[in-house]
This record gives structure tokens, sequence and C-alpha cells, in this order.
């Protein structure tokens, strides 16, 4: 008699690992649908969000509002986003204000609200980890998520689960809507979220790269931007097909060793690029852009007001956010479209807004102020979790421990440094 499996022996069973199931979900026009949930009477218009102050809707007596339109606007505003109405009239992100006002005259200009628009992102954010916990934050407005263990995934190839964060978005947000993409990998789910916008949910096996992928056009790949779209052009390679065709050798040569190997790669949908769900913040800043031009005499006081506010709010953030910074860096834009950076490394970290402005007021004196100002910035780099700067020696510090560890860690103010006070060497306005 032959005993196939033993009772005492270990059952020998080979399973295939499970197939990777990678999502990336991205908010559909996120700015202006969270609008249009504070504004219901703009749906179906084109509404264009990058206003300032000014734009703001005023309340009418018989309970209508009025709203701005671009028609009117003057200014150097950038549109953050705007709806697909709006789109479809050739305004879009990243355009000029009065650009787009050429091109869609009457169309509905919101000014910008970023406490709003974080509200939701965290909302719609939890609604997905409730769910699916392995997420990947990639802004205000999109996420991957790995589905790939959780149950009923692989049944479907996570159909059914897209669907179910998809109905919990619309649920938590009260009514906004997202696009899914669903595939191996982050770089194609990246790509197949924007297929079917809006409230798309699109799905994609390997076996579907010929068919789904090749024929879109080469700068649809995260990573291949207007300078390496143009220079692949000038070789003939317009599509994601033509560039999985092209000769691996013929790319090194032309991209670099590196480049040019990601560029085979990601043509031919090769991404192998985990899940992170948690990263360290580089760096956090704070920049605005002003209505018209500065000058460093001329706007002495309302440059000073401005920075100092920046770096305020710089200030509020890192301790928000639970860091310290070591360095502080400005930002300038000129009006001649020239971008200056500038960074000081304190001897130690700090979160304190008077240090941050005076280590910002050194940074601004070693700039050539000459010249008018389009855009003003500040930058805390080199940060450090407080719990990390702050180590108590037992359990329970008390207050007066803790104040004097982070005291002893904190420069002392020495005096204000106000910015833009001191005029430049050149006073002649330009």
């Amino acid at each position: 008699m032959t005993v196939d499996n033993p009772p005492d022996a270990p059952a020998r069973e080979s399973r295939a690992p499970p197939r990777r199931l990678i999502a990336h979900l991205d908010m559909d026009a996120f700015y202006a649908s969270v609008e249009l949930l504070r504004y219901p009477d703009l749906r179906g218009q084109p509404v264009v969000i990058g206003g300032g102050r000014d734009q703001q809707p005023e309340r009418q007596p018989d309970g209508t509002r009025r709203y701005a339109r671009l028609r009117h606007y003057t200014g150097r505003g950038v549109i953050t986003t705007a709806t697909y109405e709006a789109r479809a009239l050739g305004a879009h992100s990243g355009m000029g204000v009065m650009k787009a006002a050429q091109l869609a005259p009457d169309a509905i200009l919101l000014p910008v609200d970023f406490d709003e628009y974080r509200k939701h992102s965290r909302l719609f954010k939890a609604a997905v980890r409730a769910i699916a916990p392995l997420v990947e934050d990639r802004g205000i407005d999109e996420i991957y998520i790995d589905l790939t263990d959780l149950p009923g995934a692989q049944a479907d190839a996570g159909r059914a689960v897209a669907q179910s964060l998809k109905d919990a978005v619309r649920e938590a947000t009260g009514g906004l809507s997202c696009s899914i993409g669903v595939t191996p990998n982050k770089l194609l789910s990246k790509i197949c979220s924007e297929l079917d916008k809006p409230d798309g949910l699109t799905l994609l096996a390997a076996a579907d790269l010929p068919t789904r992928i090749w024929p879109l056009p080469a700068k649809k790949i995260n990573g291949i931007g207007p300078k390496a779209s143009e220079k692949l052009a000038g070789f003939g390679i317009h599509t994601i097909g033509e560039l999985a065709a092209a000769d691996p050798a013929f790319l090194l040569t032309q991209f670099g060793k590196s480049y040019g190997a990601w560029l085979h790669e990601a043509a031919h949908g090769r991404d192998e690029r985990p899940v992170v769900t948690y990263s360290e913040p580089k760096s956090i800043s704070r920049e605005t852009t002003f209505d018209r031009d500065l000058h460093a005499v001329r706007d002495r006081a309302a440059l000073s007001a401005i920075f100092t506010e920046l770096c305020v709010e710089l200030a509020g953030d890192l301790a928000r956010k639970g860091y310290a910074s070591k360095t502080i860096g400005i930002k300038l834009r000129f009006d001649d479209f020239k971008i200056v950076t500038r960074d000081l490394t304190l001897p130690a970290h700090t979160m304190d807004a008077r240090t941050i402005r005076r280590a910002a007021g050194e940074c601004l004196k070693r700039v050539d102020l000459t010249r008018r100002l389009r855009l003003l910035g500040v930058r805390a780099s080199a940060l450090a979790k407080l719990a990390d700067l702050v180590g108590p020696s037992r359990a329970y510090p008390s207050a007066s421990e803790t104040a004097g560890t982070l005291e002893a860690r904190e420069p002392a103010p020495a005096r204000e440094l106000p910015l833009f006070d001191d005029p430049p060497q050149d006073n002649s306005v330009t």
C-alpha cells in the first residue's frame, strides 16, 4: 500500500506569488471640484481657479452670488486648475490668467483657497486608508495604493476594490470624484488614471501594453518632460511604442547611460518601485507671486511686511509638522524671470520665526536687488524632528527642563534685521 501524503509529512504545495496590483488615484480637477461643492450653481460652467482675494464671490441682496469674470482680471496670476468646461475653451493649469482671459473671457474666476483643498485632501486620503492602508502620498490630490494583498483583489484584478475606493472618496468628501488606474506597477497606473477622466476606472494587464499604452504620446510617461519629448521627436520618436522599438544602445548614446536605460524600461512598462508609505520631507517652503513687480527701495515697506509674513507662516508650518530647520533659504524671481536662491546654515536647528527672518535677511544681503521682483519665497531645509532634537533623559521631564533643552538648542535672537530696509548699493530704479 502506497501512501502519497503521510499525515506527519509537511504539505508540499508550490504557489505562485500573487500578481502585483498597484493603483494610482487622481482626484478630478481637484481644486475646481472643491469649489463647486461650495458653489453648486457653477456646475457645468467654465470656472478657473487662480484669482486673489479681489475675486471672492459677493452675496447679492436676493441671495444669489456675483462672480468675477476672466475678462475683468488684471495682474500676473497663474491658473491653478480649471473645470473641464474651461479646459475645453483652452484654459489650463499653469497658464497665465490674462492669457486665459483672451480664450475664455466669460469664464468664472475664483480665488485659491488652499486651506479648503487641504481639508478635502485629508478627507479623501483617510477614506482610502480605511480600506487599503498601504498608501503612498504623492501630493494634495494624488496617491498610489498597493492592492496586491487586499481580500478579493486578485479575483478581478482589483476592480471591485478600486470601485469601493471611488465610492468611499465620494462619500467622505461630499461628492468629489476621482479616477483610478490599476496595473502591475506605479508607472503604468499613473498613465492609466488619466485615460478615462473624469470619474474613470481603468484596469490594465501587461498583455494590454501594445494596444493600450504604445499608441500614446511618449510624453504621457511620467518622467519624459518637454525637453526630452522634443529631443525624441527630433529622432522621429513620437509614441511610447516607437520608443519601445528604439535600439537601446541608441537611447544610451543619445540620453546617457542612466536616463537612456530608464527610457527603454519605461516604454516596455517595467517599473519595480514599491509603494512607499512614508518619507521624510526634505524641505518646507512658503512663497508668493506679486500682482505687480515690486522694488526693494520703492516698495520697501510692502516687501518687508510680505517677507515677515512668509517667515512667520514657515515657522508655523515647521511647528505644526514637528520639524526644526538648520538651513534657511530664499528664492527670488525678478522681472526678467531670472531666479536667484541663497541659503544660510545655522549653528543649530530652529523653528523660531525671528531666527528664520534674521537668517533670510542675511541671505537677502547677498543678492543684487536693483531689479524689480515678481516672486519672493522662504525655504527651510536640513530638517530634523523635534523629538530627535529634544531627547529627554527620563520618561517624563518637567516643563522647565524641556524648555531649557529647547532654549539651549535655539540660537538666541540678537537684533531685528528689517528686510529691504537697507537700500542696495545702486539705488537706481529700473
